[in-house]
């Protein structure tokens, strides 16, 4: 089994602990459209990496099923509540969230990834995707909040 996969969550894990490293308190506040924060953007990540995490534990249990959700909905609705938590700790949450699913995808077995892969689905075993969209909008805003200083 072609785990690829791993090695790409890898990458993009990497490239969000040196950011949360980089990010200054006050620069997790920077408005970055649509109501949302830097820290906002982050929490968004450990949330749906925490949710992948637990899906994949029951799967683990239970076997693979689809899985759907709204995904607009969702993240409206929580928008209130990412929003509550303190910036510092939404950044640290996206680093331990990552990890920690990028750990069990690591860890699980051939059929449980080929289970995954069925479903056709590459975001559930690619955390990669959903992490390099975040980062690389945050990262094109400092890079432009940086030209206007």
């Amino acid at each position: 089994m072609e785990r690829s996969f791993v090695a790409e969550n890898a990458k993009e894990l990497e490239r969000l602990r040196s950011l949360v490293e980089k990010l200054a308190d006050e620069e997790l506040l920077f408005p970055i459209g649509n109501g949302w924060t830097i820290a906002v953007a982050l929490a968004h990540l450990a949330f749906w990496d925490q949710l992948a995490l637990f899906l994949l534990r029951k799967w683990k249990k239970d076997g693979v099923q689809p899985s759907s959700i709204d995904f607009d909905i969702t993240n409206d609705a929580l928008l209130s509540i990412w929003l509550a938590i303190p910036p510092r700790k939404a950044a640290n949450l996206a680093v331990s969230s990552a990890e920690a699913i990028d750990h069990e995808l690591e860890e699980a077995s051939t059929e449980l990834i080929n289970d995954i892969v069925a479903l056709g689905e590459p975001f559930r075993l690619y955390r990669s995707i959903h992490r390099k969209q975040h980062l690389d909008e945050i990262e094109e805003f400092l890079n432009d909040m940086s030209k206007t200083w």
